[in-house]
Formats: structure tokens, sequence, C-alpha cells
């Protein structure tokens, strides 16, 4: 009590079958400990299962059991899970089988959700997009997603899979006890649910939070949702934006030589010499290669994409991009580490068609689109890294993509901030969010790859 202290000696012993590689010496080991007051309350804990240091660190007023599940809710709780390269909330979590459900705080692309005349979400594009496990799909760049995450999950009655979408149920739920606009679901951006209205309409989220409903065959954010498996640890963070909990098995500390290649989609580099110096890994679209892409769009600078929609190293944009960026917004040092020449690719797409034709002729993959030789290139629609807008630093325009609108001669497609996409014409202004490769021999000189601590890089020669 608060008149008097206790001092204790605390032994743990190590079993000789937690060295199996028998080299006798320099290992490790931590032990948790939990310390209780007399009435018997858990001392909050930062480590242990997701589950248990989530749930012990919300308010009981920031909770909400329905029976089935424990949800968060309110305005801003501490529920920041850095997760592969991106930045979740927890959502809930399943009081059976001890599952956390996460939602990524911002949009990671931009979709149409399925054809004008279906709003389920078995057979939709989204879904596809999201359970995507060729290099351009979201799961297939999830770290270790067969351990960390649920496969098989039921998301609506009788369609499973392993990520899916935020109901509007869960959306309600979680701005309990305040206004959709305050909710911590608000993310200021418009995404899909996984809610029809009807037979062809679709619930979405709108910039300013509220529920509302389009065909679904509209291009809109995205934001996956997953379910952390019961046994997934936090092993570091406090849960606040700024320090978001850690999990184990990603919390790679002493990152120093290795190679960037190996890393994933939605870490942080810096690069560049001026204030435009944030980028995002994208993918390893090229075996060996680091696609990246700026964080945000270039600042103070917007460009006409062209005399045509099909996009080169010599039209408007691709001028500025291969010439004035290089020299100005890069400069020597980091251009070098840029792969010379990349493979662009410049399918079409519209409203209600599949998100592969941005890059393919057909669904079935058989064969790419038309594409384009530079150094430098943009991304496409619905390509990961394509729907990011952070709210807090939102341009007043939108920024160009690679996709033109499909059956069109003068229409190239941009993504708004409000993040859905749509057709402009060709010479109309638009902001610049500049990709392209890193060399195969890039190496992690420090960082940890998150926004506050972002990954520095070097050549390996």
């Amino acid at each position: 009590n608060s008149s008097e202290s206790n001092n204790y000696r605390l032994r743990m012993w190590v079993d000789e079958n937690y060295n199996p590689q028998g080299d006798g010496g320099n290992l490790q080991f931590s032990v948790q400990i939990n310390v209780y007051g007399k009435s018997g309350d858990k001392m909050p804990s930062k480590t242990g299962l997701v589950d248990e240091v989530i749930l012990s660190n919300i308010p009981k007023e920031n909770q909400y059991d329905d029976g089935e599940n424990t949800f968060i809710i309110g305005e801003d709780p501490n529920n920041y899970i850095w997760y592969s390269g991106k930045l979740w909330r927890a959502v809930s979590v399943n009081n059976e089988a001890n599952t956390t459900k996460l939602v990524t705080q911002w949009d990671i692309s931009v979709v149409s959700y399925k054809t004008e005349n279906s709003s389920s979400f078995s057979g939709s594009y989204a879904k596809q997009w999201l359970n995507d496990t060729t290099v351009d799909g979201f799961l297939a760049n999830l770290r270790d997603y067969e351990k960390f995450v649920v496969p098989n999950f039921e998301w609506v009655e009788g369609i499973t899979d392993t990520v899916g979408l935020l109901s509007t149920y869960d959306y309600r739920i979680g701005y309990s006890g305040t206004t959709y606009e305050n909710g911590y679901l608000n993310n200021g951006l418009q995404w899909w649910t996984l809610s029809p209205r009807n037979a062809t309409s679709l619930y979405y989220i709108a910039s300013d939070g509220s529920v509302a409903s389009s065909s679904a065959d509209t291009g809109r954010g995205i934001r996956p949702v997953i379910n952390l498996k019961s046994d997934i640890k936090i092993v570091d963070g406090d849960g606040t934006e700024t320090d978001p909990y850690r999990l184990e098995g990603d919390n790679d500390n002493n990152l120093n030589g290795t190679l960037l290649n190996t890393r994933y989609s939605g870490e942080y580099i810096r690069f560049g010499n001026d204030e435009n110096n944030l980028y995002r890994i994208v993918s390893h679209e090229t075996p060996g290669l680091t696609k990246i892409t700026s964080a945000e769009p270039l600042k103070n600078k917007t460009s006409a994409f062209g005399s045509t929609f099909y996009y080169s190293s010599t039209n408007t944009i691709g001028t500025f991009l291969n010439g004035e960026y290089l020299t100005n917004y890069i400069g020597d040092e980091f251009n070098n580490m840029i792969e010379d020449s990349t493979t662009w690719y410049l399918g079409g797409l519209e409203n209600g068609m599949n998100y592969r034709l941005a890059k393919y002729t057909s669904t079935s993959m058989a064969s790419t689109a038309r594409s384009t030789e530079a150094k430098v290139g943009l991304l496409r629609v619905a390509e990961l890294m394509s729907g990011q807008f952070p709210i807090s630093d939102l341009p007043t325009n939108d920024y160009w993509t690679l996709t033109r609108k499909s059956g069109t001669l003068a229409g190239v497609l941009k993504v708004h901030p409000a993040a859905n996409f749509f057709s402009s014409n060709c010479q109309n202004s638009g902001y610049i969010k500049p990709a392209f490769n890193l060399k195969s021999n890039v190496i992690i000189t420090s960082g940890d790859g998150t926004k506050n601590n972002p990954f520095e890089i070097e050549l390996d020669v």
C-alpha cells in the first residue's frame, strides 16, 4: 500500500531445450511480470496477447460488448497497430475466439467494387483485389499472413476469405457515444463497406463520415480488414498514433545492411533532398527491385498529362519526371539508386471494370497491356499505395495515374483527394505522385520503416 514498500527477488531458470543449437552462450530471454493491487485489478500491460493488451488499456467507457464481440468505440482511442508497413486500428475482439479485427487507418487503393448489376461481396472485384496473391495483390504483399491472419473468415453469411472490409454495423458501433464525424473510424476519405443497400447499390463511408450509398460499379477507396490470430503478441508500443503497438515477428530492429527488396509494401523511406523526400514501398513487381512512390503528391507542382492518353518519357508529365524531377527533386546521390528503365503498363479502365485491366489485356492475366519504358513513371489505378491521401495534408487537386479511360482517346484517370477515380482530359492540370524502381543492391542503413523513423538507404557497393 501507499505507506510501505516491499522488495522481491525474481528468479528464472532456462532449460537447455531453449538452446537447441548447443552453442552455449550469448542468448537473451525476457519474462513478463504482472503486478496486482489489493483489489485484484490487473495493471495495464504493454506486452502480451493482442486482445488482452488492447482491451486492458482501453477504458471501459470506450468498449461495447454485443455478446459476440467487444468493440472499441469513441473518438480517438489508443488502438493503433503497426503491421506489415501499414498503420491499422483495432476494431473489435471476438469474445470466444480471442481474435482481433483490424482495419487500415488510410485507404490503400481505389477500385470499382463490382459491375453495376451486383452489390454482393461474393465475386466482387474488391474481394478479389483484397485476396489477390499475385505480386500486385494486397494479400500477396502482406507480411507472413499465414502466421498472423485468420484464414477463411466469414465476412457475411456463407462468404469467407482472408481479407475483407468493414460492415456498416462495425462502423456505426465504432462511433457509439459520439457522432459519425468524430468517430475514430472516420478518416476523412471515401471508402467501401461490404454492406449492400440493395441488389445493385452498396453503402460506402463519405468524406464527412456519414454512411452513403452508390452503384457498386463506382470507383472508391478501399480499406482492407483482417483478423489477427489469437496467439499473436504485442511486444512494444503504447497504442498511440506516434507509438503504435508492434507485433512479435514484425518488430524488426537493427536492419542495417538489410536489402531493401526484402521489405514490405507501405514501409516508409527517406529519399531525395527537399521537402518531398518521404516515400513508401509499393511492391516488388519486378523481381529483385523495389517499386516506391512519394508518400504524398509533390508539393506546389502540377502538370498537364500530355497530348495523348499514353504515358511516355517524352510526353509532358514524363519529360518533367525524367528530367527536372531527377535533377532538382532527387539529386545525384539518390538518382544513382534508381533503376535506369522500368516497364510501365498503360491499360484502360472505367467504372465497373476489373482492376486487372489496368495492367493486363484480360482478367485471366494471360498477357500484359500496352507498355512503355522509362526511368520514372506513375502508379496505375488499383495499384497498391494509389489511394494515399493523409487527411491532415490533403492537396487541393487530384493526381495523375498511368491508367487511361477505356474506350476514349482523350481521358486519363486521376485519383481524387476523397479517394475515388475519374477521367480527366490529358491537357488539364493535375498533381504528380512519382513512382520508380530502386536497384537490387540498395540496402538499409538505419530506421525501422515507420513514418516517424523511415528507412535511410544507400547503394551496397
